[in-house]
């Protein structure tokens, strides 16, 4: 097991590498740059910024400096926000994040886990139609539309929680934009879950169990729920990766100081290392997420071994 950690993670070096590369192309290919903007600048001061950040230097020596900065864990200097290093710029947009989108996965996980053995165990019926009807609602409903109708009710109609802000993790301010996150991840778990576990429950030795006296209880805990959750936790890496993207509507809508704000600017603006920073912190979620997911497999299944 620790040797395939260890190779995985050697893995990661060549993926940033090429990740990178072809991020910092098309960053550079894009036309503009970081400077032009609607306040024209006289040529002096251009050519000023442009050697303070050495953009008068030639594309593939900006990008060895830049792999250098970055092996001594420097993300570079932002081009915008003055005064500000990517790496402080992240330090602030990352707890935000991750408490949204952590918080948010956990119960997602829990409920839809939950919600699913209910709707397998008691197919077709009421529960069952009722998860089903909530999972193609989620799936359905682009968050971007799901997210103003919440501010709608909860808080311009019933005034029970604020309608978007942000004030240094207090809860009334988290609830909004978790609960739309955990009703779009629990549409996809849920109904993943339903489907593992009818199938896992029509195994034979499922079938065994219950021939020899078991209690459904004891059934589904002992026999069923392992190799049903095998699906659902190779889903969970996705789930975390687009939590990422849907917190760039998440954090628009309820005006939350994340990573999502913060690629949509660095996008705008034409902030090259704000941008390659973030697709660096991306890749290495990615990554990490795929590892556990692995790590994962071989815990439920017996028959997995690294």
């Amino acid at each position: 097991m620790w040797s395939y950690t260890l190779r995985r993670l050697l893995v990661t070096i060549p993926t940033l590498l090429a990740v990178i590369t072809v991020c910092y192309i098309l960053v550079h290919a894009a036309p503009g740059g970081p400077f032009d903007g609607d306040r024209q600048v006289s040529e002096a001061v251009l050519a000023n910024l442009q050697a303070k950040y050495h953009l008068d230097q030639p594309v593939w020596k900006q990008y060895l400096l830049y792999l250098n900065n970055l092996l001594h864990g420097d993300l570079g200097a932002s081009f915008r926000y003055a005064d500000w290093s990517v790496n402080d710029l992240v330090a602030r947009a990352l707890p935000v994040s991750l408490s949204i989108g952590g918080i948010s996965l956990v119960i997602s996980f829990i409920l839809g886990v939950a919600l699913g053995i209910g709707a397998a165990l008691k197919q077709n019926s009421l529960a069952d139609f009722s998860l089903m009807l909530v999972s193609n609602i989620g799936s359905v409903v682009p968050s971007f539309v799901m997210g103003p109708v919440l501010v709608l009710v909860f808080a311009l109609w019933l005034k029970w929680l604020p309608a978007g802000g942000w004030d240094d993790f207090a809860p009334q301010f988290m609830i909004l934009p978790m609960a739309l996150l955990t009703f779009i991840n629990i549409a996809t778990i849920g109904r993943v879950m339903r489907g593992s576990l009818i199938e896992v429950m029509q195994s034979n030795f499922i079938r065994t169990a219950r021939a020899k006296g078991l209690p459904m209880r004891l059934v589904v805990l002992r026999h069923a729920i392992k190799p049903a959750l095998l699906p659902v936790v190779s889903v969970v890496s996705p789930l975390a990766i687009s939590s990422i993207t849907a917190a760039l509507v998440t954090e628009t809508v309820f005006s939350l100081p994340g990573l999502g704000k913060l690629i949509v600017n660095g996008a705008g603006n034409r902030d090259y290392t704000l941008v390659l920073g973030l697709v660096v912190l991306i890749t290495l979620i990615a990554v990490l997420m795929n590892l556990l997911v692995d790590l994962a497999y071989a815990a439920l299944d017996p028959k997995i071994r690294y």
